[in-house]
Protein backbone atom coordinates (compact mmCIF):
# COMPACT_ATOMS: atom_id res chain seq x y z
CA UNK A 1 0.00 0.00 0.00
CA UNK A 2 1.53 3.54 -0.87
CA UNK A 3 2.35 6.00 2.21
CA UNK A 4 -0.44 7.84 3.22
CA UNK A 5 -0.51 11.66 3.35
CA UNK A 6 -0.79 13.11 7.00
CA UNK A 7 -2.87 15.44 8.27
CA UNK A 8 -0.02 18.24 8.80
CA UNK A 9 1.04 17.36 5.04
CA UNK A 10 -2.01 17.66 3.88
CA UNK A 11 -2.69 21.37 5.26
CA UNK A 12 0.94 22.51 4.49
CA UNK A 13 0.10 21.43 0.52
CA UNK A 14 -3.23 22.98 0.91
CA UNK A 15 -1.74 26.49 2.13
CA UNK A 16 1.56 26.58 -0.17
CA UNK A 17 0.80 24.39 -3.26
CA UNK A 18 -3.12 24.90 -3.87
CA UNK A 19 -2.82 24.31 -7.97
CA UNK A 20 -1.06 21.40 -7.30
CA UNK A 21 -2.89 19.94 -4.36
CA UNK A 22 -6.54 20.19 -6.18
CA UNK A 23 -4.67 18.54 -9.14
CA UNK A 24 -3.23 15.96 -6.71
CA UNK A 25 -6.86 15.14 -4.98
CA UNK A 26 -8.14 14.80 -8.61
CA UNK A 27 -5.35 12.39 -9.86
CA UNK A 28 -5.57 10.28 -6.38
CA UNK A 29 -9.43 9.17 -7.93
CA UNK A 30 -9.63 5.24 -8.47
CA UNK A 31 -9.20 4.68 -12.24
CA UNK A 32 -6.76 7.78 -12.91
CA UNK A 33 -3.94 6.69 -15.00
CA UNK A 34 -0.58 8.90 -16.44
CA UNK A 35 0.68 7.96 -20.00
CA UNK A 36 4.55 8.35 -20.76
CA UNK A 37 4.37 8.58 -24.73
CA UNK A 38 8.02 7.85 -25.98
CA UNK A 39 9.94 6.22 -29.03
CA UNK A 40 9.01 2.23 -29.18
CA UNK A 41 13.08 1.96 -29.00
CA UNK A 42 13.04 3.92 -26.03
CA UNK A 43 10.03 1.89 -24.50
CA UNK A 44 12.17 -1.65 -24.98
CA UNK A 45 14.39 -0.07 -23.39
CA UNK A 46 12.41 0.88 -20.08
CA UNK A 47 11.07 -2.88 -19.97
CA UNK A 48 14.19 -4.73 -20.55
CA UNK A 49 16.20 -2.45 -18.26
CA UNK A 50 13.64 -2.05 -15.66
CA UNK A 51 14.60 1.58 -15.38
CA UNK A 52 13.16 4.50 -16.09
CA UNK A 53 16.29 7.62 -17.52
CA UNK A 54 16.05 10.93 -15.91
CA UNK A 55 17.75 13.76 -18.12
CA UNK A 56 18.98 17.09 -17.01
CA UNK A 57 16.92 20.37 -17.83
CA UNK A 58 20.24 21.53 -19.88
CA UNK A 59 19.59 18.73 -21.64
CA UNK A 60 15.89 19.08 -22.68
CA UNK A 61 13.97 20.82 -24.52
CA UNK A 62 12.43 21.70 -21.43
CA UNK A 63 15.42 23.79 -20.31
CA UNK A 64 14.07 27.24 -21.19
CA UNK A 65 10.84 26.43 -20.02
CA UNK A 66 12.94 26.55 -16.34
CA UNK A 67 14.21 29.74 -17.03
CA UNK A 68 10.26 30.66 -17.93
CA UNK A 69 9.05 29.68 -14.70
CA UNK A 70 12.16 31.53 -12.87
CA UNK A 71 11.04 35.03 -15.06
CA UNK A 72 7.54 34.13 -13.84
CA UNK A 73 8.48 34.05 -10.39
CA UNK A 74 11.26 37.15 -10.01
CA UNK A 75 8.29 39.51 -11.57
CA UNK A 76 5.60 38.51 -9.40
CA UNK A 77 7.61 37.91 -6.38
CA UNK A 78 9.79 41.60 -6.94
CA UNK A 79 7.57 43.73 -8.87
CA UNK A 80 3.54 43.08 -7.92
CA UNK A 81 1.53 43.77 -4.59
CA UNK A 82 0.97 39.87 -4.86
CA UNK A 83 5.05 39.83 -4.26
CA UNK A 84 4.80 42.40 -1.45
CA UNK A 85 1.68 40.88 0.51
CA UNK A 86 4.10 37.53 0.44
CA UNK A 87 6.86 39.56 2.38
CA UNK A 88 4.80 41.06 4.30
CA UNK A 89 3.13 38.17 5.61
CA UNK A 90 6.23 35.77 6.23
CA UNK A 91 7.95 38.50 8.25
CA UNK A 92 4.99 38.44 10.28
CA UNK A 93 5.62 35.26 10.75
CA UNK A 94 9.28 35.24 11.82
CA UNK A 95 11.20 38.28 11.95
CA UNK A 96 13.00 39.05 8.38
CA UNK A 97 12.28 35.32 7.51
CA UNK A 98 12.20 36.61 3.74
CA UNK A 99 15.55 37.72 3.85
CA UNK A 100 16.69 34.39 4.43
CA UNK A 101 14.97 32.65 1.75
CA UNK A 102 15.38 34.92 -0.86
CA UNK A 103 19.61 33.76 0.42
CA UNK A 104 18.60 30.57 -0.01
CA UNK A 105 16.81 30.55 -3.08
CA UNK A 106 19.24 32.81 -4.91
CA UNK A 107 22.46 30.36 -3.78
CA UNK A 108 20.39 27.42 -5.77
CA UNK A 109 19.07 29.21 -8.67
CA UNK A 110 22.57 27.40 -10.77
CA UNK A 111 21.45 23.97 -9.29
CA UNK A 112 17.96 24.73 -10.64
CA UNK A 113 19.08 25.03 -13.86
CA UNK A 114 21.99 23.06 -14.12
CA UNK A 115 21.92 20.13 -11.66
CA UNK A 116 18.19 19.02 -11.86
CA UNK A 117 16.68 15.99 -13.37
CA UNK A 118 13.04 15.44 -14.78
CA UNK A 119 11.40 12.83 -16.81
CA UNK A 120 7.53 13.05 -17.43
CA UNK A 121 4.12 11.16 -18.23
CA UNK A 122 1.25 12.59 -18.93
CA UNK A 123 -2.88 12.24 -17.42
CA UNK A 124 -4.23 10.20 -19.55
CA UNK A 125 -8.23 10.88 -20.41
CA UNK A 126 -10.01 7.09 -20.71
CA UNK A 127 -11.29 8.46 -24.34
CA UNK A 128 -8.32 8.06 -25.47
CA UNK A 129 -7.76 4.38 -24.53
CA UNK A 130 -7.69 3.17 -28.02
CA UNK A 131 -5.84 5.54 -29.79
CA UNK A 132 -3.60 7.75 -27.87
CA UNK A 133 -3.28 11.35 -28.23
CA UNK A 134 -2.45 12.75 -31.82
CA UNK A 135 -0.16 15.61 -30.82
CA UNK A 136 1.70 13.05 -29.00
CA UNK A 137 2.01 10.56 -31.80
CA UNK A 138 3.34 13.67 -34.05
CA UNK A 139 6.32 13.87 -32.42
CA UNK A 140 7.87 10.47 -32.97
CA UNK A 141 6.76 10.79 -36.98
CA UNK A 142 10.06 9.98 -37.73
CA UNK A 143 9.74 6.74 -35.55
CA UNK A 144 6.76 4.96 -34.22
CA UNK A 145 5.54 5.80 -30.68
CA UNK A 146 4.34 3.89 -28.13
CA UNK A 147 2.61 5.25 -25.34
CA UNK A 148 2.92 3.28 -21.69
CA UNK A 149 -0.40 3.79 -19.85
CA UNK A 150 0.63 4.04 -15.98
CA UNK A 151 -1.63 3.58 -12.27
CA UNK A 152 -1.88 6.65 -10.46
CA UNK A 153 -0.39 5.65 -6.90
CA UNK A 154 3.55 6.22 -7.38
CA UNK A 155 2.23 9.68 -8.49
CA UNK A 156 0.28 10.89 -6.04
CA UNK A 157 1.42 9.62 -2.34
CA UNK A 158 4.91 10.70 -1.59
CA UNK A 159 7.60 7.85 -0.72
CA UNK A 160 9.14 9.22 1.97
CA UNK A 161 12.91 8.86 1.84
CA UNK A 162 12.88 8.07 -2.38
CA UNK A 163 14.45 11.12 -2.97
CA UNK A 164 12.38 12.35 -6.02
CA UNK A 165 9.04 13.63 -6.09
CA UNK A 166 6.02 14.37 -8.79
CA UNK A 167 4.15 17.21 -9.31
CA UNK A 168 1.87 18.69 -11.88
CA UNK A 169 2.68 21.60 -14.39
CA UNK A 170 1.03 24.55 -14.44
CA UNK A 171 0.01 26.44 -18.13
CA UNK A 172 0.41 30.21 -17.03
CA UNK A 173 1.11 33.51 -18.12
CA UNK A 174 2.28 36.30 -16.01
CA UNK A 175 -1.80 37.17 -15.15
CA UNK A 176 -2.53 33.84 -14.63
CA UNK A 177 0.73 32.64 -12.63
CA UNK A 178 0.12 36.10 -9.89
CA UNK A 179 -3.11 34.72 -9.66
CA UNK A 180 -1.79 31.55 -8.70
CA UNK A 181 0.86 33.05 -6.29
CA UNK A 182 -1.65 35.36 -4.64
CA UNK A 183 -3.90 31.80 -4.02
CA UNK A 184 -0.95 31.46 -1.80
CA UNK A 185 -0.45 34.66 -0.07
CA UNK A 186 -3.79 34.45 1.17
CA UNK A 187 -3.44 30.61 2.37
CA UNK A 188 -0.45 31.91 4.24
CA UNK A 189 -2.25 34.89 5.76
CA UNK A 190 -5.26 32.56 6.49
CA UNK A 191 -3.07 29.61 8.10
CA UNK A 192 -0.51 31.77 9.78
CA UNK A 193 -1.32 30.00 13.13
CA UNK A 194 -0.73 26.66 11.95
CA UNK A 195 2.18 27.86 10.40
CA UNK A 196 3.62 29.57 13.07
CA UNK A 197 3.29 26.42 14.77
CA UNK A 198 5.44 24.86 12.33
CA UNK A 199 8.84 27.02 13.32
CA UNK A 200 11.02 28.96 11.44
CA UNK A 201 13.32 26.32 9.98
CA UNK A 202 10.50 24.25 8.71
CA UNK A 203 8.74 27.24 7.20
CA UNK A 204 11.56 28.72 5.52
CA UNK A 205 12.28 25.19 3.76
CA UNK A 206 8.74 24.57 3.05
CA UNK A 207 8.78 28.14 1.25
CA UNK A 208 11.67 27.40 -0.57
CA UNK A 209 10.73 24.35 -2.01
CA UNK A 210 7.17 25.65 -3.20
CA UNK A 211 9.36 28.86 -4.83
CA UNK A 212 11.58 25.73 -6.49
CA UNK A 213 8.42 23.99 -7.40
CA UNK A 214 7.26 27.25 -9.04
CA UNK A 215 10.27 27.54 -11.25
CA UNK A 216 10.25 24.53 -11.74
CA UNK A 217 6.67 23.28 -12.85
CA UNK A 218 5.43 26.47 -14.80
CA UNK A 219 5.01 26.20 -18.53
CA UNK A 220 3.46 28.38 -21.15
CA UNK A 221 0.29 28.27 -21.73
CA UNK A 222 0.59 26.87 -25.33
CA UNK A 223 1.93 23.58 -24.22
CA UNK A 224 -1.44 22.89 -22.13
CA UNK A 225 -2.92 19.82 -24.09
CA UNK A 226 0.12 18.21 -22.87
CA UNK A 227 -1.48 18.05 -19.27
CA UNK A 228 2.08 17.23 -17.91
CA UNK A 229 3.48 16.29 -14.79
CA UNK A 230 7.27 16.21 -13.89
CA UNK A 231 9.24 13.85 -11.73
CA UNK A 232 11.73 16.33 -10.46
CA UNK A 233 15.05 14.76 -8.67
CA UNK A 234 18.10 17.20 -7.79
CA UNK A 235 20.68 14.92 -5.88
CA UNK A 236 22.61 17.65 -4.71
CA UNK A 237 19.98 19.12 -3.01
CA UNK A 238 18.54 15.56 -1.66
CA UNK A 239 20.76 12.36 -2.54
CA UNK A 240 18.69 9.47 -3.49
CA UNK A 241 19.67 5.84 -2.23
CA UNK A 242 17.44 4.79 -4.62
CA UNK A 243 17.95 6.19 -8.16
CA UNK A 244 21.94 6.14 -9.44
CA UNK A 245 23.74 7.81 -11.46
CA UNK A 246 25.82 6.89 -15.10
CA UNK A 247 27.06 8.98 -17.88
CA UNK A 248 25.05 7.18 -21.00
CA UNK A 249 24.85 8.53 -24.88
CA UNK A 250 22.02 10.45 -25.92
CA UNK A 251 21.17 11.44 -29.94
CA UNK A 252 25.03 11.29 -29.68
CA UNK A 253 25.96 13.53 -26.26
CA UNK A 254 27.46 11.80 -23.60
CA UNK A 255 25.69 13.23 -20.26
CA UNK A 256 25.03 12.41 -16.80
CA UNK A 257 21.45 10.28 -16.38
CA UNK A 258 19.91 9.17 -13.06
CA UNK A 259 17.87 5.90 -13.63
CA UNK A 260 14.46 5.38 -11.68
CA UNK A 261 14.38 1.63 -10.87
CA UNK A 262 11.24 0.10 -11.90
CA UNK A 263 10.55 -1.87 -8.74
CA UNK A 264 8.99 -2.37 -5.29
CA UNK A 265 10.13 -0.87 -2.21
CA UNK A 266 8.11 -2.07 0.65
CA UNK A 267 9.85 -0.42 3.07
CA UNK A 268 8.63 3.39 1.65
CA UNK A 269 5.36 2.62 0.58
CA UNK A 270 6.97 2.53 -3.30
CA UNK A 271 5.43 -0.01 -5.59
CA UNK A 272 6.59 0.76 -9.40
CA UNK A 273 7.47 -2.65 -10.74
CA UNK A 274 5.88 -3.37 -14.33
CA UNK A 275 3.49 -5.55 -12.75
CA UNK A 276 2.02 -2.84 -10.37
CA UNK A 277 2.69 0.43 -12.51
CA UNK A 278 1.65 -0.68 -15.93
CA UNK A 279 -1.88 -1.00 -16.90
CA UNK A 280 -1.60 -1.18 -20.56
CA UNK A 281 0.39 -0.31 -23.90
CA UNK A 282 -0.77 1.09 -26.76
CA UNK A 283 1.31 0.92 -29.94
CA UNK A 284 1.22 4.34 -32.02
CA UNK A 285 0.44 4.48 -35.68
CA UNK A 286 2.71 2.10 -37.62
CA UNK A 287 3.19 0.25 -40.31
CA UNK A 288 3.83 -2.67 -38.43
CA UNK A 289 0.87 -2.78 -35.54
CA UNK A 290 0.98 -6.49 -35.16
CA UNK A 291 4.89 -7.17 -35.21
CA UNK A 292 5.41 -4.58 -32.46
CA UNK A 293 2.33 -6.11 -30.46
CA UNK A 294 3.97 -9.38 -30.77
CA UNK A 295 6.98 -7.81 -29.21
CA UNK A 296 6.19 -6.38 -26.58
CA UNK A 297 3.64 -8.90 -25.27
CA UNK A 298 7.38 -10.57 -24.88
CA UNK A 299 8.84 -7.83 -23.66
CA UNK A 300 6.25 -7.65 -21.00
CA UNK A 301 6.10 -11.70 -20.09
CA UNK A 302 9.95 -11.02 -19.37
CA UNK A 303 9.31 -8.16 -17.35
CA UNK A 304 6.62 -10.08 -15.43
CA UNK A 305 3.58 -9.17 -16.05
CA UNK A 306 1.11 -11.56 -16.46
CA UNK A 307 -1.24 -12.10 -19.02
CA UNK A 308 0.55 -9.57 -21.57
CA UNK A 309 -1.26 -10.29 -24.10
CA UNK A 310 -4.64 -8.34 -22.93
CA UNK A 311 -2.23 -5.37 -21.91
CA UNK A 312 -1.39 -4.60 -25.55
CA UNK A 313 -3.63 -2.11 -28.11
CA UNK A 314 -2.89 -0.72 -30.94
CA UNK A 315 -3.55 2.58 -31.98
CA UNK A 316 -5.87 3.13 -35.41
CA UNK A 317 -5.64 6.46 -35.96
CA UNK A 318 -4.87 8.28 -39.23
CA UNK A 319 -1.73 10.25 -39.13
CA UNK A 320 -0.69 12.39 -42.43
CA UNK A 321 2.81 11.93 -43.09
Amino acid sequence: MANQVTPEQEQMARILYPYAYERNIIARAPGFQFVHYTTADAAKKILQSGEVWMRKSSCMSDFSEVQYGLERLRRTYANTDTGKRLQICLNKLFPELTREIEALFNEWIPHFQIDTYFTCVSEHDAKEDGFGRLSMWRAYDQGVGVALVLNNSPFVYPADGFGAYSSPVAYLDDHDFESQFNRVVANIEAGADFLKDRGRDTIKASVFHMLRSATLCTKHPGFAEEKEWRIIYSPTLEKSNYIKTNVEVVNCVPQPVCKIPLKDFPEIGLFASPAKLLDHIIIGPSQFPLVLAEAFQQLLREAGVSEPEKKIRVSDIPIRR
